[in-house]
């Protein structure tokens, strides 16, 4: 839950209509964020301490939309959301974007993504962010404090915001592959028709490689290889989080209960010591 109310959907607006403009151009990010007004996010007449906690929970949630598993246009308009924040915000000194130490290699791997994409705008973006010393690397995605036993709570994902996960296997089935076989048959079969040589077609014909549809199966099983290996990734890092949680609780009530039985065993050596007297 937001410090501020209605900030999450706020949030969730901003980066909708950048997923809707089909883009991930820092300068339709920007025209938007002006639109929406949304450097004003921080205004208002509050003292330091709250306006602090309120910087620190904004710049909280719109992490959540930076990692797996939101799409890659919703991670690019978290990673300027959370630069128009950063550099927006009134905090003296400023407050950090947190990131816990699991997550970081997948912010290396989703950096080395914009790169091979030639997305430099938000390379730059990122950079900027690295350079300023915007990012707090952290043990634990959420601030923990000694004994405390309230749950810490599980964000909230927004389904429309996700990666679809089967987009390449419901465009390329088994019978689409036949399918396209077929017809790459059929084409090469035309093209030995009108060659000289009718046992095979005349190199100047040679505009599509003889082995398309069986390249294109390959690829296929390698991106869907690729992409399982990549959420097993995610599910082990949120496993072994999880595995960390209840082990500190675990260690937290057996430690407590040593402390209980320690006072009891002293309460009794007093009283025995007391009436022996």
């Amino acid at each position: 839950m937001s410090a501020v109310p209605g900030l999450r959907e706020d949030c969730e607006a901003l980066l909708g209509a950048f997923q809707e403009a089909d883009t991930v151009r820092f300068e339709r990010f920007a025209e938007l964020w002006r639109e929406r007004r949304f450097h004003t996010v921080f205004y208002g007449r509050i003292r330091a301490l709250e306006r602090s906690k309120i910087t620190k929970k904004t710049l909280e949630l719109a992490q959540q939309y930076f990692l797996p598993p939101y799409a890659f246009q919703i991670r690019v308009g978290a990673l300027y959301l959370l630069y128009g924040l950063y550099n927006t915000q009134l905090c003296q000194p400023k407050q950090k974007i947190r990131i816990a130490l699991k997550d970081w290699p997948e912010v290396q791997r989703f950096q080395q993504d914009l790169m091979d994409s030639q997305h430099y705008d938000a390379v730059y973006i990122f950079r900027s962010l690295r350079l300023a010393r915007a990012f707090h690397f952290t043990a634990m995605p959420k601030l923990l404090n000694y004994r405390t036993k309230k749950k810490i709570q599980e964000n909230e994902f927004k389904e429309e915001f996700k990666e679809p996960s089967n987009r390449v296997n419901s465009l390329i089935t088994n019978d689409v592959l036949e399918e396209l076989m077929n017809i790459h048959d059929h084409y090469q079969k035309m093209k030995c028709v009108i060659s000289a040589d009718k046992s095979q077609p005349d190199k100047a014909l040679s505009l599509i490689k003889d082995d398309f549809v069986v390249t294109l199966k390959d690829i296929t099983l390698e991106h869907q290889e690729w992409q399982q290996n990549r959420m097993k990734m995610f599910l082990n890092a949120k496993e072994t989080d999880e595995i960390s949680n209840k082990k500190e609780e675990r260690t937290s009530l057996e430690s407590e209960g040593s402390e209980r039985a320690s006072a009891l065993a002293r309460i009794k050596y007093k009283s025995y010591s007391a009436v022996v007297e």
